[in-house]
């Protein structure tokens, strides 16, 4: 693939986010889509109770202009779509429905469950009528298996787990748009190594919305994403992990997300078998702030190890 295609890519959807920025903000201010604070969450977290949110449109607006632009409409375009805008979409109703109804759970967990399910089984169904391979190779060997039609059910367990997991990084300024900036590089270096075009495109796009949008969403953030952003931004990464065949190499890549949904199953786990906690606040990038850290020191931090996961998750993989 033309490298100016990824550079296009990247240039086009990070330049319409930032024009979409200022667009947006104003309308979602005016319709009082304002961010509901989570009153036992960190104290300096109450001053922005009504900062706009839903801003994942202006992610997802900017990503598939820049898609539908610089991609072919192969089967995996479709995949790639239906992934990131079915979990956004999902993600979307949540936001509305917590912000217009005044119903601070948003859709019920079965509403979820439903949702991301249809979504899933859709994915799927592309992906046996392509003849998609439904084998498993473990990072950093040459052994692989095949799992046959279990396949499909571990297909949905990965979309289910990284869109949740990319879910709960969603709590700090800055702290999603970045680490998944760097998640979708590493998956863009490993698109073009295996010649998935439009997985490498499909990054391309979501690394330059993510970072226009950080634009605004950087310390003190003017905009939220909401469940439309991070959902969306889940989907699009297990996608991409699933059609590069690097489904195992995805908890090393994503291991930011991986380390904060385990923060919050053990959190959960310790309290209800136990009655203690474990760390003060989870996720745990939250336990972090209660113990003392600024947001900016957070989210630095956690770009950090994020990186360094990145570079692991290449080089186990020999994509460097």
């Amino acid at each position: 693939m033309d490298m100016m295609v990824i550079f296009f890519s990247i240039g086009a959807s990070f330049l319409l986010a930032v024009l979409l920025g200022p667009l947006f903000i104003p309308l979602l201010r005016r319709l009082k889509f304002g961010q509901q604070i989570r009153t036992e969450g960190p104290q300096s977290h109450l001053k922005k109770k009504g900062t706009p949110t839903m801003g994942g449109i202006i992610i997802m607006l900017a990503m598939l202009v820049a898609f539908l632009k610089f991609s072919d409409k192969t089967d995996d375009f479709w995949v790639l779509l239906i992934a990131s805008l079915g979990f956004g979409l999902i993600g979307f109703l949540d936001d509305y429905i917590k912000i217009v109804f005044k119903r601070s759970l948003g859709l019920t967990a079965r509403q979820k469950l439903i949702g991301q399910l249809v979504f899933s089984i859709a994915v799927c169904c592309l992906l046996y009528n392509m003849h998609h391979s439904t084998e498993i190779t473990v990072p950093g060997t040459s052994y692989g298996f095949d799992l046959g039609w279990l396949y499909y059910p571990f297909v949905v367990i990965i979309l289910f787990a990284t869109s949740n997991a990319v879910n709960f990084t969603d709590g700090v300024d800055g702290l999603l748009s970045g680490t998944s900036a760097i998640a979708f590089g590493a998956f863009a270096i490993i698109a073009l190594h295996v010649s998935a075009n439009e997985s490498a495109v499909f990054s391309a796009a979501m690394i330059g919305a993510v970072l226009g949008f950080l634009v605004f969403n950087a310390h003190p953030a003017k905009v939220f994403m909401g469940d439309t952003g991070s959902l969306g931004i889940g989907g699009g990464i297990a996608a991409v992990a699933i059609l590069t065949k690097t489904e195992l190499l995805l908890i090393i890549i994503g291991g930011i997300f991986v380390l904060e949904m385990l923060s919050v199953i053990l959190q959960v786990g310790s309290f209800k078998l136990r009655g203690k906690r474990i760390f003060k606040m989870s996720p745990i990038h939250h336990h972090f702030e209660i113990s003392g850290w600024s947001e900016w020191r957070v989210v630095t931090t956690f770009w950090s190890v994020g990186l360094v996961f990145a570079v692991v998750g290449l080089a186990l993989g020999k994509f460097l």
